[in-house]
């Protein structure tokens, strides 16, 4: 069942239908840039850490999704990843804000693993209103405009809510790319207390993609999914779609999921979700 519909003050100048429309479609010709790059070998940089990986088809994808939001929408702001990773203010304003992920599993295309996502998603009056998550190697396509449900390939989508214990729960969570050996150390106790005695969850993934992984608990492919040190843009897409599929989304300790906060903690149901708040500890990171 969808989620209750956010009431967001919208004037008439917000044709939701026709961003949606316009999200879509240039999350199939990014997709197309995406996939024809896939199996290629690829050259690669690395950001702040490591593990945190950029190719120029991260740079192409973001510079034409950029484009052709600025032609179609020419008033709207803009918060990308890679824009970011260059200097870029990472603003959130009352002002229609896209907020893009042009290859959401970077080191998964470079792997060529195929959990692979364009994330989109359109913020009004700081409010998330519209999501678009496109896996281009699957040929999946998750969206969702809000109080209007969920969908994956246009076919309906519904959290299968009736898992509310951990012992029945596959979960989903990530390590991230900072390798510190305290903040490591926190992420592996948070997941010995989930999979060890009392809590025995049924098992953990990690497939590399926070866009992704949110869809898979929106579709019931697993119940649950946490992580700390992700970005707006990782999440921002994700969260309307599971929730417009019935799903619950918080911050760490249960409160009310701030984007900028760099944490989500989402499951199937709520019941679930605020057991692993209850659970695990935050780990702090800077704001976005």
């Amino acid at each position: 069942m969808a989620a209750e519909p956010k009431k967001i003050k919208l004037d008439e100048k917000h044709d939701l239908k026709l961003y949606h429309e316009e999200a879509v479609n240039i999350a199939r010709k990014a997709g197309n840039l995406v996939r024809n790059a896939f199996y290629e070998d690829k050259s690669f940089e690395t950001k702040e850490h490591k593990t945190d990986l950029v190719t120029k088809t991260d740079q192409e994808t973001e510079t034409l999704i950029f484009n052709h939001f600025k032609e179609k929408f020419p008033s709207h702001s803009f918060i990308g990843e890679e824009s970011v990773a260059y200097g870029q203010k990472c603003d959130l304003t009352d002002n229609p804000t896209w907020i893009i992920d042009p290859i959401d599993g970077t080191t998964n295309f470079i792997q060529k693993f195929p959990f692979v996502a364009i994330s989109i998603a359109l913020a009004i009056n700081k409010e998330l209103v519209i999501g678009v998550i496109y896996n281009p190697i699957l040929d999946e396509m998750f969206s969702a405009i809000t109080g209007q449900g969920a969908t994956c390939n246009d076919a309906s989508i519904n959290v299968p809510n009736d898992v509310t214990e951990l012992n029945q729960a596959l979960l989903i969570t990530e390590t991230g790319a900072d390798r510190n050996e305290q903040r490591i150390s926190s992420v592996l106790e948070n997941l010995r207390k989930l999979i060890m005695e009392p809590h025995l969850a049924r098992g953990v993934r990690a497939l590399g993609s926070a866009a992704l992984n949110m869809c898979y608990v929106a579709c019931g492919r697993a119940n649950a999914y946490y992580e700390f040190g992700i970005h707006c843009w990782d999440v921002a897409a994700g969260i309307v779609i599971l929730k417009e599929a019935g799903g619950s989304v918080l911050g760490a300790t249960g409160e009310e999921l701030d984007i900028m906060a760099r944490e989500v903690v989402c499951a199937s149901s709520d019941v679930l979700c605020k057991k692993i708040c209850n659970v695990i500890t935050r780990i702090p990171h800077d704001r976005d």
